[in-house]
């Protein structure tokens, strides 16, 4: 009976002081919009085919979000982190203004 308690006890309080370390419920960032404030200033596309080439002339064909440097996941990851919109995710197959060619 000890050992059960002395268990418990023990397992509480790992519970406790890891759950001031790590939430509970961990949060999907939310996907950018191209109607966000910064995604609208950095002229972002969900889809980068539909590029206004004429608004963004540094924009070539072949370029998107999975192969920039800036894109937090793999070149096949659908969707990423990107430093460029703080906690938000972009499209893999997405482009900005502020794209620079992975590595």
């Amino acid at each position: 009976m000890k050992s059960c308690r002395r268990e418990f006890i023990v397992r509480s309080a790992v519970g406790l002081v890891s759950s001031a370390f790590f939430p509970l419920v961990a949060h999907a960032a939310e996907e950018l919009s191209e109607t966000d404030p910064s995604a609208v200033a950095l002229g972002y596309r969900v889809d980068a085919t539909k590029v206004d080439k004429a608004k963004f002339p540094r924009y070539a064909a072949g370029q998107n979000c999975a192969n920039c440097q800036f894109y937090q996941g793999s070149a096949s990851s659908k969707t990423a982190a990107c430093p460029l919109f703080t906690g938000k995710t972009v499209e893999g197959a997405g482009w900005c203004n502020g794209y620079a060619r992975r590595g």
